[in-house]
């Protein structure tokens, strides 16, 4: 056990309590809250003037309580994975001193269940669900749960997406039972939530709509579709159309599809899928353009009076392939997983007009549908006239524009809240970071009920009481910060992973007091619009210090092309015109609110420097480092050499330690003494890429079988970041395969090109000079059985056959004193391959941490443990690294796969689920701040 994690490792002035503080007791059947960041608390800047009022002291007398809030996501939707992230995002921004969250989860069977926070750091559902019988705290029925929540919360945040969450089903679950909560009112939901009832209602209410043709489980009538083509104007051959559920949400089972024959088809395979029983088909939208609209409501009790974000205009990108070009929808896929097939632009980049008449919309929307606190909606700008639209009868409706026509197309009640989303984007660009947002959200919710009005008070008085404090706090010890930079992306494949765990690193370090954090990116000199630089070295890339909203993209391609639009100074006029206005309606509006405590997001500009000016900036700066670049410079020891010249701190472990463990063959190299301590490496034969690319694949094969005496070859580069370009290959077809793609300079291997099936396989760009080879380890598979056992829904079935398993583990210490975290082993589902959700986050299944006691005794793991902070500390690793090995499962001892010192910083990354587990859990934000005393403290 490594004593000083759940402490800061260095007692100086650059360590501060954080905003945030562990509750000191929770109610019966509530699970204690990881301490969370107060939202008041400044975070970059805080932006002084009309928005931020002084706070009123604490009426005498009154009482300080903290708000008592229940969490609840999951749900029976293909999005519950989506609502599992939202609910962590939520945790993350909302929790603290002032404000205490309990969590809860519906499962797919519409059970209920009371849950820790650190369930919702699980990397997906799956996982989550597996863990429930034994974590959680399960509730015989939704009114037994309901009877729960009055008893123990003052207001529920829904955050399940799709049904359940946002057809009415929670909130009627909640009206019943007389318990305040956030969102619009059950009657509603279920009219805003089906598409084809709220197009109808739009219609109704004077909008402009996208003629559509409703398709009922088994009352398909093909005459009828065909009529509806010609009414339309649409061949009904090839005419292009749009076919999706009307009760899935987050764009699942959208499909393009050419012709009433294959539009049927299609609907008829979304009903028979069990996605849904009711299919609309609509018009494609030829030459328009996508949009969406964040709306909050900021008016007083029940009086709403919503105010309408800047909205995003959503770019869906050209591409060569022919399978994109299809389809040219903004879907599951695009919406959820980092790809450079789409870019956001906030604010849109239409005609001023334009956008103020999707901002007048959508107000009057969210008023007619009777919306409540906050809701999402999407449209389409026409640019050009359009002949399904062309009608005497749509001539005064609204959505008509002397530059296009404006279509408002669906109707999100509950958004969605991962760090990066549409919310946080539009909310960051009018000065709310993602805490304040988020609470003025439940703010404005809880006064719109009179029996939370005592609970609201005793809040805001305990907001203010806290206020004071700190405020009294800074003047005794003054407004000294210690600046950190964290710096992520690159130009390696896994570059966007990098951004998703930098930007998670910054987001987290933002709620210590006493730190200062600015985000940076790292890109080409030239950006990411040339060709890959086989050179990318210090010389030839840049790094971008970003403004808060900046950082809140999908990929890094998105993020380097918005610092270059946010300087361009025609956009900087068109920006800060809307945003002024959009800020001054919303301080009017709030400003009548007593808890209301101003923006805290400042307009920033990016500015760009060369890496060795970056890093004498820092130097000036006398910050520290937080390293998130994943493979390259940022792994191979170069950025590290290049701060420790300049005397700058950094976190992980240092140049020769990087520079090792980035070369794979020179890793093993340096731990192959340690056979007699249980540690053991991997046979390799590494050969030259050019080697391959001009001998027979069968002649190298059948030296590989001779040589690694193997059947089964595992191919990787000798020198990158972790999984990339590694696959597994089972005869010489498959080497010429991985050959070709070499060859080709193919960013990825497509799934199932292989002769085993496997998923997408990303591929080194440039490819490597060398590769690995080695045997393939084989493995007994762990699945999670479905079938019952003793009176239990899901179990474990593992053979036990082969004695190695492969972990993952995070080490973490001083150099020479190394702790290991629990490993994790890896598992999938039976019949099942990986979901979206798992993809996205970088999982291979369900996460079993630490392995359980049925496949592994305590003396094999802590035998494991010692193996592994035994190799760390060889290696002269420090601050902290991720190992990946086999164990062997009867004695513990390891065999080395690979060293990761800039390991993925995700919010589900697997060394979160390990240090949750440590005693006591160190949750993300302290796992965080520890790597940066970490740095410090070599560095003093």
């Amino acid at each position: 056990m490594l004593p000083s994690l759940a402490q800061p490792l260095l007692h100086s002035p650059t360590t501060a309590t954080p905003r945030r503080a562990l509750a000191a007791s929770t109610a019966p059947g509530r699970f204690a809250s990881p301490a969370r960041r107060v939202a008041a608390s400044p975070l970059r800047a805080v932006v002084s003037g009309p928005g931020v009022k002084e706070m009123a002291p604490a009426a005498a007398g009154q009482e300080a309580r903290p708000l008592r809030v229940g969490l609840v996501c999951g749900g029976p939707s293909a999005e519950r994975g989506i609502s599992l992230n939202s609910a962590r995002s939520v945790l993350d921004h909302i929790q603290g001193e002032d404000l205490l969250v309990s969590c809860y989860y519906i499962d797919c069977g519409m059970n209920a269940y009371g849950i820790s926070p650190a369930q919702l750091y699980s990397n997906t559902p799956s996982d989550f669900d597996f863990k429930l019988e034994c974590l959680a705290q399960e509730f015989r029925s939704l009114p037994e749960f309901a009877e729960h929540l009055s008893a123990n919360v003052d207001i529920v945040f829904p955050v399940i997406h799709g049904k359940f969450g946002e057809d009415g089903g929670i909130q009627e679950l909640l009206e019943k039972a007389k318990i305040p909560f956030v969102g619009t009112t059950s009657n509603e939901c279920r009219r805003a939530f089906d598409k084809h009832n709220a197009s109808l209602e739009l219609d109704a209410r004077g909008f402009l709509t996208v003629p559509n043709f409703l398709v009922q489980k088994d009352k398909l009538d093909k005459s009828k579709l065909e009529d509806w083509f010609r009414s339309i104007n649409l061949n009904k051959e090839n005419g292009k159309v749009v076919v999706k559920p009307t009760r899935a949400g987050s764009s699942i089972g959208v499909v393009v599809t050419y012709g009433a024959d294959e539009a049927a088809e299609k609907a008829v395979g979304i009903i028979s899928e069990g996605i849904d029983d009711k299919v609309i088909i609509e018009v494609f939208l030829e030459g328009g353009c996508e949009f969406t609209a964040i709306v909050i409501d900021v008016g007083t009790t029940n009086n709403s009076h919503p105010i309408v974000l800047l909205p995003t205009e959503v770019e869906l990108l050209s591409s060569s392939n022919s399978e994109i070009q299809e389809d040219t929808i903004f879907n599951y896929r695009r919406k959820y997983l980092p790809t450079q097939q789409v870019a956001y632009h906030t604010p849109p980049r239409f005609p001023t007009e334009v956008i103020d008449c999707i901002r007048e919309g959508v107000s009057l929307l969210f008023r007619r549908f009777g919306l409540r606190d906050f809701a999402r909606i999407d449209g389409w700008f026409i640019p050009t006239p359009t002949t399904s639209l062309s009608s005497s009868e749509n001539g005064g409706k609204f959505g008509n524009t002397e530059y296009g026509t404006v279509l408002f197309t669906d109707i999100n009640l509950i958004s969605g809240m991962e760090q990066t989303s549409f919310l946080f984007q539009q909310a960051s660009k009018v000065g709310f970071s993602h805490s304040r947002i988020l609470r003025t959200i439940v703010q404005h919710a809880c006064s719109r009920f009179p029996s939370l009005v005592p609970s609201n008070n005793a809040w805001t008085a305990l907001f203010r009481k806290m206020q004071s404090a700190k405020q009294a706090e800074v003047i005794q010890n003054g407004t000294c910060k210690q600046k950190a930079f964290v710096i992520f992306g690159g130009d390696t494949s896994e570059r966007q992973v990098s951004l998703m765990s930098g930007t998670n690193v910054w987001l987290n370090l933002q709620g210590f007091d006493d730190l200062d954090v600015t985000p940076c990116l790292l890109t080409p000199a030239n950006g990411y619009c040339s060709s890959h630089n086989q050179d990318f070295s210090e010389n030839s890339c840049d790094v971008w210090t970003l403004p808060y909203s900046l950082v809140l993209r999908h990929t890094t391609e998105e993020v380097c092309d918005a610092c270059f639009e946010a300087i361009e100074p025609e956009r900087v006029a068109i920006t800060s015109r809307l945003r002024g206005q959009v800020m001054k309606e919303l301080e009017q509006a709030l400003s009548k609110q007593d808890w209301f405590a101003g923006f805290d997001i400042a307009d920033e500009q990016p500015s760009k420097y060369s890496l060795q000016q970056w890093i004498n900036y820092v130097k000036e700066a006398k910050a520290v480092v937080f390293i998130a670049v994943h493979g390259g410079i940022g792994e191979d020891g170069t950025i590290q050499s290049l701060l420790e010249s300049a005397g700058v701190p950094y976190t992980g472990p240092g140049p020769i330690a990087s520079r090792t463990c980035m070369d794979k063959v020179a890793t093993s190299l340096a731990v192959d003494h340690l056979a007699s301590h249980g540690i053991h490496t991997i046979p390799k034969d590494v050969r030259a890429s050019e080697e391959l690319l001009q001998t027979s694949p069968v002649d190298i094969w059948n030296e590989l079988k001779t040589k690694l005496q193997t059947v089964t070859v595992c191919v990787k580069p000798a020198r990158d970041g972790c999984s990339t370009g590694v696959a597994r290959l089972c005869c010489p077809e498959d080497l010429e395969v991985y050959t070709n793609a070499l060859r080709r300079k193919l960013q990825r291997l497509p799934a199932n090109c292989l002769s085993r099936a496997h998923g997408v396989i990303e591929m080194p760009v440039p490819p490597p000079e060398s590769l690995i080879f080695e045997p393939y380890i084989e493995t007994d598979e762990i699945i999670i059985s479905n079938e019952a056992r003793d009176d239990s829904s899901r179990h474990l079935v593992w053979k036990g056959e082969k004695k190695w398993l492969e972990i993952t583990v995070g080490v973490i210490g001083k150099r020479g004193e190394m702790h290991s975290l629990n490993p994790s082993i890896t598992v999938k589902e039976s019949g099942d391959i990986l979901s979206l959700e798992e993809k996205f986050q970088g999982g291979t299944g369900i996460n079993l941490t630490p392995p359980p006691a049925s496949i592994m005794s305590e003396d094999a793991l802590q035998k494991c443990k010692s193996c592994i902070e035994m190799m760390a500390n060889t290696l002269g690793l420090e601050g902290f690294s991720r190992i990946d090995a086999f164990v062997n499962v009867r004695n513990g001892e390891v065999l080395l796969i690979e060293v990761n010192t800039v390991p993925g910083m995700t919010p589900s990354t697997v060394l979160i689920h390990q240090a949750l587990t440590e005693e006591p859990p160190i949750y993300p934000h302290k796992f965080f701040r520890t790597l940066l005393d970490l740095a410090f403290a070599r560095a003093n």
